[in-house]
């Protein structure tokens, strides 16, 4: 364990704080949710919407860094450090986020009753569809750590469109609830 002063754990190097975070909002909402079921809907909701705010930034930068990362020599110091940012932004933001926008929004499906309409199963598919996407960043995330990136600059830059057509598809969705 690298004793640098940060917070870090043994076999991630992911720092506490994220986790340390997410556990105690996660707390919170147990509590209002079981002590406070009339006030728990519009917290859920509002910690759905950070969440989903923090997904996406992540899933907008992540492909950007890789973009970054197709230029720099594999084993470079500039490939290292791409490496270190890209794996901290997966396990730091991206993957709790993904799943606190999960946990809340099945809530609030279930709470609202929303899950009978069609906007909704055409949100649920487009969200479904950003999870896959995530799990092939998360693959790659991998890939360039072990230096086994194939893909080009070209593709990444056409992959960091895709989770923004999803948003746009997904915001449509709720907000205009088109059908």
């Amino acid at each position: 364990m690298s004793n640098s002063g940060s917070a870090e754990t043994n076999s991630s190097n992911v720092p506490l704080l994220p986790r340390v975070i997410v556990a105690a909002v996660a707390l919170c909402l147990v509590v209002l949710v079981v002590f406070y079921p009339d006030d728990a809907y519009l917290w859920v909701k509002a910690v759905h919407v950070i969440a989903v705010i923090s997904w996406m930034a992540g899933m907008l930068y992540l492909p950007r860094l890789f973009v970054y990362h197709c230029a720099v020599q594999p084993g470079s110091s500039e490939s290292e450090t791409f490496k270190v940012m890209e794996r901290r932004l997966l396990k730091a933001i991206i993957n709790p986020a993904m799943g606190a926008t999960w946990v809340a929004g099945l809530w609030l499906a279930w709470k609202s009753a929303a899950y009978m309409d069609g906007w909704f199963h055409v949100k649920f598919l487009a969200v479904l569809i950003l999870s896959g996407v995530h799990g092939y960043f998360s693959k790659s995330v991998k890939m360039f750590a072990e230096d086994r990136n194939v893909k080009s600059q070209r593709f990444w830059r056409l992959m960091n469109e895709v989770p923004t057509l999803l948003m746009v598809i997904i915001v449509i969705m709720v907000i205009i609830k088109p059908f």
